[in-house]
């Protein structure tokens, strides 16, 4: 069976407001949270206690960008908190968190690319972007996605455009990514 092909865009904030912005938009205009993805740093190097905690089926984060992350991992129903080499320590939700999980489970390695950027090139998101978005991440931005079809994209990126992205990029007919556990075994 051949990949579904999904169009990407993907914007860069150099805030959290701003992407919290964002993705507010894109819920609004009748976007799902299973197309949509934000990845940013957990927290600033700055601070003294920073992290997150399990609590039935809510995660609690603490530290400045607490609140931020917290009423975001509740609406994207899952996600990931790693250490990605030379960035620091990520919070990625929403469907890219999936893909990530897969990369790292299936211990992918692509041309040294972390699993945040193994995770976008899996998509189909060309490398030389992927390791401007990661740079982007490590700079204290944040990354708002969003996948689906020409049109559905489209219609995202003057949402987007609308929220005053520092970059604005749409990447079509990229390879619809495998979901964690499809084959039912982990390993590589």
């Amino acid at each position: 069976m051949e990949k579904a092909k999904v169009d990407s865009v993907i914007a860069v904030f150099a805030d959290h407001p701003a992407a919290e912005a964002a993705v507010k938009k894109l819920l609004a205009a009748g976007f799902e949270t299973k197309n949509l993805s934000v990845v940013g740093k957990g927290y600033h190097t700055d601070e003294k206690v920073a992290g997150f905690y399990n609590i039935g089926d809510r995660v609690k984060f603490w530290g400045t960008r607490g609140a931020f992350w917290g009423g975001f991992w509740g609406l994207f129903l899952g996600g990931l908190f790693v250490t990605v080499p030379a960035v620091g320590h990520v919070v990625v939700l929403g469907y890219l968190a999936t893909v990530a999980i897969t990369a790292i489970e299936n211990a992918v390695v692509v041309g040294g690319l972390s699993a945040l950027g193994a995770a976008l090139y899996s998509m189909g998101i060309p490398k030389d972007s992927v390791i401007q978005y990661e740079t982007a991440v490590k700079a204290d931005s944040f990354l708002v996605m969003a996948q689906g079809t020409a049109e559905e994209i489209a219609r995202a990126k003057t949402i987007l455009s609308t929220a005053n992205p520092s970059r604005l990029d749409v990447h079509a007919g990229a390879n619809a990514a495998e979901p964690a556990g499809r084959f039912g075994h982990a390993g590589g």
